[in-house]
């Protein structure tokens, strides 16, 4: 029977089968089944032959008495019990599907939250949500954006500001205010210091990512511009990764300014100080396609569930600290 054919089938009859063959031992009774059903045990009857009729087969002997499952009877039990299984799996998965409470989002990070919120984040989202998947990925931000637009991902998290930051076809919330603190090898002279000044740069070879690859980083420049200086910035190194930046500080190249997360990154050979009176900071955003979800706020039924669900959490670990 073809899927074109089933309109011939109506659920009644397989259901007033099922129950039919529901009593144990081998011999069915029409009449114990059609009480149980609250039916004449004559529109049982009916009822089976006209989906053996629908089935081209005889589903029982009705030569015995009472009659029993014929073997092409038998089958149809096995394969229908199966389908019923399958059916029913199908409707609580999709109820789950409505609620949220499967699927799978492709989420990418990068440093900064990684060692900031993320934690929280997982456990919380996973707490309440453990049937979802949750993939993670890290990538520049350019493929991130590729990544948002191709619906290749879901949600990341990126600093402000960045080149994206008024496209419109994304929504970025910013979720936690980041500091920085100097990172300095440990027997540099500053390393001598609680808190330093700006000014105390002045003359210290600088790594700095560069900021085609991370343009957030212009917050950091834009403060030295103020003091009336520029920072001497070693442009032979370029590292856009923390853990070769501090290796590079450990090895003495240079001194650097990086995000104060940094600090539960323990690298031997580096001493972490704070920034004397510079109450500079970036932001860190999550960012969305907005034809998924338009307004965190403002519920649609276009939205996808499952991002709003991981928002709302991200909201809540977020709230704290912003």
């Amino acid at each position: 029977m073809s899927l074109r054919s089933w309109n011939q089938l109506e659920m009644r009859q397989l259901h007033y089968f099922m129950e039919l063959v529901a009593e144990t031992g081998e011999k069915k009774s029409f009449s114990k089944a059609a009480e149980r059903l609250n039916v004449e045990q004559s529109y049982l009857s009916k009822t089976i032959a006209a989906l053996e009729a629908a089935l081209s087969v005889e589903l029982f002997d009705r030569t015995r008495r009472p009659p029993v499952l014929t073997t092409a009877g038998k089958v149809f039990l096995a394969e229908l019990t199966i389908a019923t299984t399958a059916l029913e799996q199908a409707v609580t998965r999709a109820q789950e599907a409505s609620r949220g409470e499967i699927g799978k989002l492709v989420v990418v990070v990068n440093t900064a939250i990684a060692n900031s919120l993320l934690p929280d984040i997982l456990k919380t989202f996973r707490d309440r949500y453990p049937n979802v998947e949750l993939e993670l990925r890290t990538m520049t931000i350019e493929e991130m954006m590729q990544g948002l637009r191709d619906g290749s991902i879901d949600v990341g998290f990126e600093h402000l500001p960045n080149p994206y930051s008024d496209d419109s076809t994304v929504n970025f919330l910013p979720i936690v205010q980041e500091s920085f603190v100097v990172a300095l090898p440990e027997h540099h002279p500053l390393a001598a210091l609680e808190y330093i000044p700006l000014e105390a740069l002045k003359h210290e070879p600088l790594i700095l990512p560069p900021l085609d690859a991370v343009p957030s980083y212009e917050v950091v420049l834009s403060q030295f511009e103020l003091r009336g200086f520029k920072p001497i910035l070693l442009e032979t190194v370029k590292a856009t990764w923390m853990v070769i930046n501090l290796s590079l500080v450990a090895a003495g190249v240079g001194v650097s300014i990086l995000p104060d997360n940094v600090q539960t990154l323990q690298r031997q050979g580096v001493v972490y100080r704070e920034l004397q009176d510079t109450p500079f900071a970036r932001a860190i955003a999550v960012v969305w396609r907005r034809a998924d979800l338009k307004a965190l706020l403002q519920p649609a039924p276009t939205d996808s569930i499952l991002l709003r669900q991981f928002l709302t959490v991200v909201q809540e670990i977020a709230k704290p600290y912003f």
